[in-house]
């Protein structure tokens, strides 16, 4: 099994306790996110020939970051890039994906927003949309929707707002990845319903990455980033090679103020 449960590297800046996860196993960098093995020959002080055991398994976790407590960037005077300018590792967020076919929505992208301003406006047009357009709610979740299921359908949950504006984005030349990690009610009135666990979506403008939420449509506070990549596909919380049913998962994030 693989687990994306940690802090993303690029918030790993000493200044926080250590990402403590329940099932203490060998961990990894890849595609800039840290990643736990945990399996054969994975597990610390374990038998080597050890495996994940048959019946269950429980995952628990915590951390404490210490956050700048600002909200979301703003920034109206970011520009688009023209692709020949962008850097070699940023095109592969300008093509399709597992969820995010730019081949079907690229006519229907340009019909919505083709009359926006190139940068900044253009990706608040398509956040805007999207938001408006989607329905939230859980019974709406389904691990094979794509982009173009939300589209078609109208409903979904925070990773289908993500990936149905990223591909809008895509399709009108801007470099968009999907980002999942931890965000609270921080800032906002308190909600028991959506748990901690968020996913979101960045554009390549004006020369760096900048967050965008179509789910909330709003800067929000207290985002946790854990992982980046094309899309949901690569960086699930777990992956299992083999079957494994998910019994349970709860997820809190709550600010701790200073005494």
């Amino acid at each position: 099994m693989v687990l994306i449960l940690f802090r993303n590297v690029s918030l790993c800046n000493g200044d926080a306790t250590k990402d403590q996860v329940g099932s203490s196993a060998r961990e990894r960098i890849g595609l800039g996110q840290r990643q736990t093995r945990v399996g054969r020959s994975a597990t610390w002080g374990a038998d080597e020939n050890a495996d994940v055991p048959a019946g269950g398994v429980t995952l628990r976790g915590g951390t404490l970051v210490r956050d700048s407590g600002l909200p979301d960037a703003i920034v109206p005077s970011s520009q688009q890039l023209p692709i020949d300018q962008l850097p070699d590792d940023v095109l592969l967020y300008l093509m399709a994906s597992r969820y995010c076919e730019t081949d079907k929505l690229t006519d229907v992208a340009w019909s919505l927003f083709g009359n926006t301003i190139p940068g900044w406006e253009r990706v608040a047009a398509i956040s805007s949309f999207v938001h408006n357009h989607v329905t939230f709610g859980y019974q709406h979740a389904h691990h094979m929707k794509s982009a173009h299921d939300v589209y078609e359908q109208g409903a979904g949950v925070c990773r289908d707002f993500a990936h149905l504006a990223l591909t809008f984005c895509r399709c009108m030349g801007i470099p968009a990845r999907y980002c999942t990690g931890y965000m609270g009610d921080i800032g906002i009135p308190y909600d028991p319903n959506p748990m901690d666990f968020s996913g979101w979506f960045e554009v390549y403008l004006s020369g760096q990455w900048l967050t965008g939420d179509a789910r909330h449509n709003k800067p929000r506070i207290g985002r946790i980033l854990m992982g980046t990549g094309r899309d949901a596909a690569d960086v699930a919380l777990t992956t299992s090679f083999g079957r494994m049913d998910l019994v349970k998962f709860l997820v809190i994030s709550d600010e701790v103020v200073a005494a």
